[in-house]
């Protein structure tokens, strides 16, 4: 689990790749100081695990699902990305809870100042996303814990402090850059419980029954 506040900025030195699996190799410095074979890190937002350790490097390895459904398979050498240490029990909470898992890519449409903010508009790959995001919401890009301005039917609009431009691999998009989404395992869970349940004996969704109605009638809205 992570909060979504990226520790640095790592640069890629080199990707081995056979049809979609893929080796990253990483260097790193501030969050080399304990990390051990077989710690969890979040890269632009995605799991991945050490598999390999250096003195200023780190390696990855990315299986063929997450190739799919993530933009690491646009990385190469020079590449930076966004890195996390999984959260510690006990430290300050400052993001919302990221799991890790990618629920897709997004596209930036645009990029607009706001005075000292700057405005970004990201359309998702999988426009159902849409659900999950709300205004006032978290979203989660490229591993980046963030607040959702505004929605539209296609798109979403995140605002961008500068230290988080200055201190992210976000000052290196531009319009048509590709950026990993995750959506608020909040969210997903409330959908799924209102629109399923497990059928008993088969495992099969059913429908739950669960209507804002219902809700409403046992003071839940």
């Amino acid at each position: 689990m992570f909060t979504g506040l990226v520790e640095e900025v790592g640069v890629m030195r080199g990707v081995s790749s056979k049809g979609e699996a893929m080796i990253l190799h990483i260097e790193a410095s501030r969050i080399m100081g304990d990390l051990k074979i077989g710690d969890s890190v979040s890269v632009n937002g995605v799991c991945l695990t050490a598999v390999e350790i250096g003195a200023r490097s780190f390696a990855v390895d990315v299986m063929p699902q997450t190739y799919r459904h993530s933009n690491l398979k646009s990385l190469g050498a020079g590449s930076r990305v966004n890195l996390e240490r999984a959260m510690q029990v006990g430290a300050r909470f400052g993001g919302h809870i990221v799991q890790g898992h990618a629920d897709g890519t997004g596209t930036i449409r645009a990029m607009d100042r706001d005075q000292n903010a700057v405005l970004i508009e990201v359309e998702p790959e999988d426009t159902a996303l849409l659900r999950y995001i709300i205004p006032q919401g978290s979203i989660t890009l490229d591993g980046i814990s963030l607040t959702v301005v505004k929605t539209s039917a296609k798109t979403f609009t995140v605002s961008i402090i500068p230290h988080t431009l200055a201190e992210t691999s976000l000052a290196d998009k531009k319009p048509g850059s590709a950026l990993n989404l995750e959506c608020d395992i909040l969210g997903k869970y409330v959908d799924h419980l209102l629109h399923y349940r497990t059928g008993e004996g088969n495992g099969r969704p059913e429908p739950s029954g669960i209507s804002m109605e219902l809700l409403a009638q046992h003071g839940f809205a």
